[in-house]
């Protein structure tokens, strides 16, 4: 099973070779790190996208939204990388997604997304209290709406699915749902 910690280090290597991608050097420098976003989720939430619980405790999130942009239906589209680390042993995921993000008047935003995510849980309905996920690397999926105060400090509710999507047997999905903490340069 893959632990907690070479998902860590999985994330810090993806983040690498994403900085040392390198454009034309006559090109203006653009940012790699557009906003970093912190926040603490409930993990396995029932009722959701997944539909029921089995998984307990809290996950703490960590997010990169990344430079360069496209602009695509009043908004731009975004690589995100990041991950979520459950605090009590249960399944802890590392991902990269494209996250379409609108920035509307008064400070609200809405981001949606797709991508993928690797995780540390089970594949296999081997432990009563943890979902069988039927894959390594799965489909995910993330929703926030937020509130930027000065254009650079934002709150927002952030929720996000991940699940293979039907493509095998196992299929239980995993749903977080809570708070984050965004600050954009």
């Amino acid at each position: 099973m893959t632990s907690v910690r070479q998902i860590a280090a999985g994330f810090v290597l993806a983040l690498a070779l994403v900085a040392g991608v390198s454009g034309d050097a006559s090109a203006q420098q653009v940012p790699l790190i557009r906003e970093y976003r912190i926040g603490v989720l409930a993990h396995d939430v029932p009722g959701l996208w997944s539909g029921f619980r089995l998984e307990r405790g809290v996950d703490a999130n960590f997010e990169l939204i990344l430079s360069p942009s496209v602009d695509f239906l009043g908004g731009s589209i975004r690589p995100a990388i990041g991950g979520s680390f459950n605090l009590s042993g249960g399944t802890s995921k590392a991902y990269l997604d494209a996250r379409w993000m609108y920035e509307g008047a008064g400070g609200w935003f809405v981001g949606l997304g797709i991508g993928a995510a690797v995780h540390n849980g089970e594949v296999d309905p081997v432990e009563v209290d943890r979902k069988a996920l039927g894959r390594r690397v799965l489909f995910h999926f993330p929703l926030e709406v937020g509130y930027r105060f000065d254009g650079h400090h934002s709150v927002s509710f952030y929720f996000d699915h991940m699940s293979n999507g039907y493509t095998t047997t196992y299929n239980e999905g995993l749903d977080t749902l809570g708070v984050r903490y965004g600050y954009k340069f």
